[in-house]
């Protein structure tokens, strides 16, 4: 697997199951020593970064450490090697996956259900490491504590894959991805859903084009421009709160068609950048000046 680009954006928030990793790492390493080596998984600090099969391969941007008689910037082998299930062990948990339909739609989809662990308990297996047993680690570093900082830094950085390729789990214990799925569909429900998948969905109708084409409709000359703008059905007019705590009564005149101009430029103009209509509030506007100057206007 190639190491991304330094401009490589990872997702801020760990998926379910990067999560539930960090969690079965943490149930069998000491979490302080694990968490401490979060930074070390940065792109800044895996010079390389591969996985082949079990195997995580990496060199690590090691820091100065006078303690360790360290004085110049080190690089540090570092590798991770989870135990494979055996080829027994995964035809039963297949078995046990494939009496499951919901189980089987949704790998053969590309998703893992979150409770496929399930169906790995009764067998005493796990895709998630269960214990140290089930990942051999080494680093070329000197601290001979396990983990030390780059051992951890590689779990992160596998926890990280495992956003944006859950399917990685299986992978890590000796199972790609194509192998699960044409082992799935040996299955009685495999078979029978990839029945339905590979059934070919009838051709659809051509078309002139994607998208419905507008049309050009004439508008009568004898409109009014209270009809024009304000359409033929009787409409109860609005009154905005301001107007209706006024003492005096609302004149019949107040409910003409304002700002006629300014309706042209439709209730969002590319210069108005605020949420309510351009319209509604440059009719206010009209009104308010109408009523503050009305001796002068009459």
């Amino acid at each position: 697997m190639p190491m991304a680009t330094s401009q490589s954006r990872r997702p801020a928030r760990r998926s379910w199951w990067s999560h539930q990793f960090i969690q079965a790492l943490e149930s069998f390493t000491e979490p302080n020593r694990l968490q401490r080596g979060r930074s070390y998984s940065s792109d800044y600090r895996l010079k390389s970064f591969e996985i082949k099969g079990s195997l995580v391969l990496a060199t690590v941007r090691g820091s100065i450490n006078p303690y360790f008689n360290v004085h110049k910037e080190p690089t540090y082998i570092t590798t991770l090697e989870f135990q494979p299930i055996s080829r027994a062990q995964w035809a039963a948990a297949i078995a046990q996956i494939g009496t499951h339909a919901g189980l089987i739609s949704r790998l053969m989809m590309n998703e893992i259900p979150d409770n496929i662990e399930d169906s790995f308990r009764p067998l005493g297996l796990g895709l998630l490491p269960q214990g140290s047993n089930d990942c051999k680690t080494s680093c070329s570093c000197p601290d001979h504590s396990n983990p030390c900082k780059h051992i951890a830094g590689l779990y992160y950085r596998v926890a990280q894959e495992l956003d944006t390729d859950p399917f990685l789990l299986f992978e890590l214990r000796g199972l790609s991805r194509d192998a699960l799925k044409q082992e799935l569909a040996k299955s009685p429900l495999g078979v029978a859903l990839c029945g339905e998948l590979n059934e070919k969905m009838a051709p659809a109708p051509p078309v002139a084009a994607l998208y419905c084409r507008p049309e050009t409709t004439a508008a009568p000359l004898d409109l009014s421009p209270e009809e024009f703008w304000q359409g033929s059905l009787a409409v109860a007019p609005t009154v905005s709160p301001a107007m209706a705590n006024r003492s005096t009564a609302v004149r019949q005149e107040d409910f003409g068609v304002a700002a006629i101009a300014i309706k042209k430029q439709g209730d969002y103009p590319p210069f108005w950048q605020r949420d309510n209509s351009f319209i509604e509030a440059m009719e206010e506007f009209y009104r308010r000046v109408r009523h503050k100057n009305k001796d002068i206007l009459e």
